[in-house]
């Protein structure tokens, strides 16, 4: 009968020292539940955030492009006006040139017209 009483304790013993083991593994498993929980609302958190900055990021890319294009927008435009004042002085300058070339043959024409004359009058002898 003590042995059955000893067995009888060691079996009641046995259960609780097992729920004790239980309640144990139990915590374990809640704490890494937890912790992993914990792991996914920051990653969530961290997802928010960049999600958040996503279109501020976007926006000021966008603008840094805009502001890019109009600096090559005013630089090819700046090339433009050079080349066609250029073009356009080139082109008075041609006027002019053109104008006095002008003037000078028809001095010359004149001054032709005059030498021939002399000339015969030379040669006629009325000179």
């Amino acid at each position: 009968m003590i042995f059955i009483l000893q067995l009888q304790l060691h079996l009641i013993l046995g259960k609780r020292e097992y729920a004790v083991r239980r309640e144990a593994l139990n915590e374990k498993h809640i704490q890494k539940v937890l912790e992993i929980e914990k792991q996914a609302q920051e990653l969530h958190d961290t997802a928010v955030k960049e999600a958040q900055q996503l279109p501020v990021l976007a926006e000021q890319e966008a603008q840094a492009l805009i502001e890019k294009a109009k600096a090559e927008a005013q630089e090819q435009a700046r090339e433009m006006v050079s080349k066609v004042k250029a073009d356009e002085e080139s082109a008075r300058i041609l006027s002019d040139v053109e104008e006095k070339n002008k003037k000078f043959e028809a001095l010359a024409m004149s001054n032709s017209d005059r030498a021939v004359n002399y000339v015969l009058e030379r040669v006629i002898g009325r000179a």
